[in-house]
């Protein structure tokens, strides 16, 4: 079965600057996601969509695929995430993977077992 965990963070927030990788008990709030995500187990890939190449180097420091920078049309305020999603998916031709997972990028008390059942109910429910 294919799974893809997918991130999106952009560089550019108004109000908290690089609020994406900004640090949170010493690491960068992005880090808690994708160690939450690896630990999960269930993903065979986590990508990261971004515009910023400090968020695409932490992000690759951390695990995660950054195959391609976000363009600056799908960069600013108004951009949705199903947007983002689209784009993604697209981008990678990853359009043959049975489930493509949203992650965001501020959660940082997330936790890989909260990944895992909701992952679970997604396949007992359909």
């Amino acid at each position: 079965m294919s799974v893809l965990g997918i991130v999106p963070a952009r560089g550019g927030s108004k109000r908290i600057p690089d609020k994406n990788i900004v640090s949170f008990c010493n690491r960068p709030m992005l880090s808690y996601v994708l160690d939450a995500a690896s630990k999960s187990e269930i993903f065979d890939k986590i990508h990261v969509s971004t515009d910023s190449k400090k968020i695409a180097y932490i992000s690759k420091k951390y695990g995660a695929e950054v195959p391609f920078l976000r363009s600056k049309k799908l960069s600013d305020d108004k951009t949705s995430t199903m947007d983002v999603l689209i784009n993604t998916i697209k981008k990678i031709n990853s359009t043959n993977i049975k489930f493509h997972c949203l992650l965001y990028p501020t959660a940082p008390l997330i936790d890989f077992k909260d990944i895992s059942s909701a992952f679970k109910k997604l396949q007992r429910e359909n």
